[in-house]
């Protein structure tokens, strides 16, 4: 059954199959968890006319021991993935490598009577070794090959990659059939607003499942909610305990709010949450986009030796400010 934020996807695919005319290589894009792989084990399975095969394939999960590739249960089908376990270091790597590139590419230029299929995931954490080697094969395809990559964000392939491939974008889905697919697979659905869910994941349906799991919504809408209490009540910065040690998510719970801001002044519209509406109606636009490149930069910051309480403490600051000021703040240049 097609995800209905897929649909749109699926049918320019399935018409490169019914007119003969899908490429040797697919490049298939969209935000993390907005069902990339789901939309390739659909397409592989109409393929091979076997959608359950083609399921049965758990290569997504972590393996103990070292691999190059993995095998799927259609014979001919392999996969190529980053965080395999290296033969040399023993540490899981964190990019595609290349000699796992190299013992895919070989394992697709054998002879084969069936239709092959390769499976890249995600083409954009490979590293540049690897790159050069896949474009070898893509420059000198085989017949009766397809190779698909999986790509978080195209602009982390080199062009000479991109430019070999047929691209399908998965975009962001805010339609009322999302809405309706995601309240059919959330418990207590009548607790949400899922309009405002989507909002707020930037309209990746996975990810709102992913947030309302375990109490992980709970602590997100708390801080959210603080959030909105001190940009409107500056004194409630002093009342921020609960921001201790989630540092890293409440940084990222800013940029959302902020996100939605720009989104909501963009298109003059009114969003579901009645404080940021307040909020961004005393806001000039400008600030908010300055504000939003120092989330960036500060978010980018978590991963050096940075004290992360005074950053945070530092861009709330402005944050509690933010309907008063008339120039922006330099707050982040003395960590430039």
């Amino acid at each position: 059954m097609t995800l209905p934020w897929h649909q749109n996807a699926f049918t320019k695919l399935k018409q490169m199959i019914e007119q003969n005319h899908l490429p040797h290589a697919l490049l298939i894009t969209g935000m993390p968890q907005m069902g990339k792989f789901e939309l390739m084990q659909q397409l592989v399975g109409t393929l091979i006319n076997n959608d359950k095969i083609i399921r049965k394939d758990n290569v997504r999960q972590d393996l103990d021991i070292p691999v190059l590739i993995r095998r799927s249960n259609y014979i001919n089908m392999v996969y190529c993935r980053a965080g395999e376990i290296n033969p040399t270091t023993k540490n899981r790597s964190k990019d595609i490598r290349v000699d796992q590139i190299r013992s895919f590419c070989e394992a697709l230029g054998k002879t084969a009577d069936k239709l092959q299929i390769g499976v890249i995931f995600y083409a954009d954490q490979m590293n540049i070794n690897a790159a050069n080697s896949l474009l070898k094969t893509l420059e000198e395809p085989r017949k009766n090959t397809l190779i698909i990559l999986l790509t978080h964000n195209v602009k982390n392939l080199p062009i000479t990659i991109v430019s070999r491939c047929q691209s399908i974008h998965i975009s962001p889905a805010y339609d009322q059939a999302t809405q309706t697919w995601i309240n059919k697979h959330i418990e207590h659905n009548e607790d949400f607003d899922i309009a405002h869910l989507l909002e707020t994941t930037h309209g990746v349906p996975f990810k709102v499942l992913d947030e309302l799991s375990g109490d992980r919504f709970i602590h997100y809408q708390k801080w959210q909610n603080q959030l909105l209490n001190i940009a409107i009540h500056p004194m409630a910065i002093n009342q921020t305990e609960d921001f201790n040690g989630n540092e890293a998510e409440v940084l990222s719970c800013l940029q959302c709010l902020v996100i939605e801001g720009i989104r909501l002044k963009i298109l003059k519209y009114e969003g579901g949450l009645v404080e940021l509406n307040n909020i961004i109606n005393t806001i000039k636009i400008d600030l908010l986009f300055k504000l939003l490149d120092d989330l960036l930069y500060a978010i980018n910051l978590l991963k050096t030796n940075i004290n992360i309480k005074l950053l945070l403490d530092n861009v709330l600051i402005v944050w509690s400010h933010i309907t008063h000021l008339k120039t922006y703040p330099q707050i982040l240049e003395k960590y430039k």
